[in-house]
């Protein structure tokens, strides 16, 4: 469920970050754009809720899946670091943000030279 909620934006987790920055982004550039890009990211966020749904309170169509176990302890470990790393992106971003920095602005200062 962490990672679906991540995935819909969630603030707090890693996808709302990046998530917010584009559309505060659009939003500087052209209100409607930003209108449209929320738009669409409340839509994502109510198909991978439905898709959660689906997937983990709906009936079992196949035969193997109905087979399969439970995680183990090695998976849960793995799932917990990457649950955690998730929560940290979404609490403290600056680190992530920060290595993006210097090439962003090199970006920018390459595109707002004239190629003509």
């Amino acid at each position: 469920m962490l990672f679906a909620m991540a995935n819909s934006g969630l603030p707090a987790t890693s996808g709302f970050v990046g998530e917010f920055m584009v559309v505060l982004g659009a939003v500087q550039f052209n209100f409607w754009i930003g209108f449209v890009a929320a738009t669409t990211l409340i839509l994502g966020a109510a198909y991978s809720l439905w898709m959660y749904k689906r997937v983990v309170f709906g009936k079992v169509a196949n035969k193997h899946v109905a087979e399969l176990e439970d995680i183990n302890g090695r998976e849960f470990a793995f799932l917990a670091i990457l649950a955690v790393c998730v929560l940290a992106m979404g609490l403290y971003p600056f680190p992530f943000t920060e290595v993006m920095h210097a090439s962003v602005n090199e970006l920018l200062r390459h595109v707002a030279v004239s190629k003509l």
